[in-house]
Parts: C-alpha cells; sequence; structure tokens
C-alpha cells in the first residue's frame, strides 16, 4: 500500500478549515443519518486525518466489521473494508488503513460514554488511521487509552439499530450495515 509522508500538520496546513462534524448516511439493519461533532480541538490531527478522508469519498461504501452489543461498533477501513472496491474482504476488515501516515496518540480527559466516536487502533498508541468506534455505553476503561474525536448528536437510535456481529470479536457475519455517504459539515 502506497502511504505518502503526510503527518498531522501536513494535513492541517492541506486542509482548507476544520469541519464541526460529519453526516454519515447508514444502510443495511440500520437505515438513517448520524450526526457527529467533531473536537477539532481535543484531537486536531486525527479530526483533520478523518474530515481529508471524508472530503475524498474514502468512507463511501465502508461496513461496519466489528460490532459488539452493549460495547461498540467499528467502521473505517477503507483499505480492506470498502464495499465493491478492489481489495474488499469482510475477513480482512479491519485490518487496513488509508494512503495517510497513522497518527500520534492524542489522548484527553474526554470519557468514553455513549454516543462518543474513538479512534481504533492496534497495541501501538500511536497507530490510528482511518478506522473509528461509535460506543453503544460507556466504557471508562477506555478513557486515556484510545483518542477521542468526537459524539454522536443526532442519529443515536440508527447508531443502536447497526447489526450486531457475533463471537467476542464482534466480526459481522453476512451482510453487513453500510455508510454510503460520509459528508463533512460546517
Amino acid at each position: 500500500m502506497f502511504k505518502p509522508a503526510l503527518t498531522a500538520l501536513a494535513i492541517c496546513v492541506a486542509a482548507p478549515s476544520f469541519a464541526t462534524g460529519l453526516d454519515i448516511v447508514v444502510e443495511g439493519a440500520a437505515n438513517g443519518v448520524v450526526h457527529i461533532d467533531l473536537f477539532e480541538d481535543v484531537a486536531p490531527g486525527h479530526v483533520a486525518q478523518i474530515t481529508a478522508l471524508a472530503n475524498e469519498g474514502a468512507y463511501d461504501g465502508v461496513v461496519f466489521h466489528r460490532v459488539i452489543d452493549g460495547f461498540m461498533a467499528q467502521t473505517g477501513d477503507v483499505e480492506y473494508g470498502k464495499m465493491g472496491a478492489e481489495g474488499f474482504s469482510m475477513q480482512m476488515a479491519g485490518r487496513g488503513g488509508s494512503h495517510f501516515d497513522d497518527l500520534k496518540a492524542e489522548f484527553s480527559d474526554k470519557t468514553f460514554d455513549t454516543g462518543v466516536v474513538g479512534m481504533a487502533r492496534s497495541q501501538n498508541p500511536n497507530s490510528a488511521n482511518a478506522q473509528f468506534f461509535i460506543m453503544f455505553a460507556p466504557a471508562p476503561h477506555l478513557d486515556g487509552q484510545y483518542t477521542v474525536v468526537g459524539k454522536v448528536t443526532q442519529g443515536m437510535d440508527v447508531v443502536n439499530a447497526i447489526k450486531r456481529g457475533t463471537g467476542p470479536n464482534g466480526a459481522v457475519i453476512g451482510a453487513p450495515d453500510v455508510m454510503t455517504s460520509v459528508k463533512v459539515t460546517d
């Protein structure tokens, strides 16, 4: 996978301006629009990368690949989780990133309450890239361990209707729910 050497600072400089949110159209078991207010003051590098990917259309068609009832719904794998794209694989979804570099953690004192959006990462705290998750319920054990990037302010009913996965890792079997459109809002 080609990854140009872009840093969060370069993305911030290249981006026309920070957005205040995202509107995500979800289709599948859940149908509707989810609005997320982004916390650019808390995680400027992560918000810049998410909005850059949204502006490119990279999130359009990306599936919710890991959904754990009572915990969270994860999406955003633009490498392996984009339906209809070359390389799409439900078995690989969750392992990919984007053409941007991984991000340095931007941990904060924000708590992982219901509706909070956090960046997914590997064991390395500085490995978040494109994937994110939305909390179904509070998970204080994540506080200070994952970067908080925003919060759902409309459409939590849509989030709650997302098809659940199975097993301890929440892998979605069969037809997953999809982010058909992700647009940056002012």
